[in-house]
């Protein structure tokens, strides 16, 4: 019985312990690469829209060597080959790039390739958050029409009821409130359009 409560006791200091490879591996280095234009821009707009910084979005989407797998055995190894590419440097842990480098080495795949192929599983995250954009515009629209039907029932009930009215006063409320709900998400509209531009 001791015996057992020692081997249980081992394994959770294993789990507890710290190794210089461990830490050393969450060390940042600078990786370049060579990536089609529109690549680049989706890990920009995809960062930014969803409030992640690149390097940690770019160490997410490369750091897992079975996911890598998976998309180099389903790489078209021409693909992208005439697209017109530019080298963007990227800060990443050296655990994502020493993954990414294994992972092509091994499946025989260029290291530029792979990582254009890990970006592009940001599309359909990219184009689920263009369509909530778009709602979001089309809310703001209504609201912005739910506010100017406020202030003239508002107007209409000063002109009826005179200023010092409690039912005036409650409306003036009203679309004061509406108006504040409306400038806000007005700004919630603006940071996206960044979203309505990337194609």
């Amino acid at each position: 019985m001791e015996t057992k409560d020692r081997s249980g006791g081992r394994e959770e200091e294993s789990l507890l312990e710290l190794s210089a490879d461990i830490l050393r591996g969450r060390q940042s280095v600078r990786a370049t690469f060579r990536l089609p234009t529109q690549v680049i821009a989706l890990l920009s707009v995809a960062a930014s829209q969803l409030g992640l910084k690149q390097k940690s979005l770019f160490d997410q989407l490369v750091e897992d060597r079975e996911v890598l797998e998976q998309l180099a055995q389903m790489a078209d190894r021409s693909q992208s080959a005439e697209t017109q590419r530019q080298q963007k440097t990227f800060v990443v842990s050296r655990n994502a790039l020493l993954s990414l480098e294994s992972v092509a080495k091994t499946c025989g795949l260029p290291r530029d390739l792979l990582v254009e192929l890990s970006i592009q599983r940001l599309v359909p995250v990219l184009t689920s958050e263009q369509e909530k954009q778009r709602k979001r515009s089309d809310m703001l629209g209504q609201l912005q029409s739910v506010c100017q039907q406020s202030e003239r029932l508002w107007r209409q009930a000063v002109e009826l009821l005179g200023e010092d009215d409690q039912a005036v006063r409650l409306l003036a409320g009203v679309h004061l409130h509406c108006q504040r709900v409306a400038s806000e998400l007005s700004q919630v509209v603006e940071q996206g359009k960044e979203l309505e531009r990337y194609q």
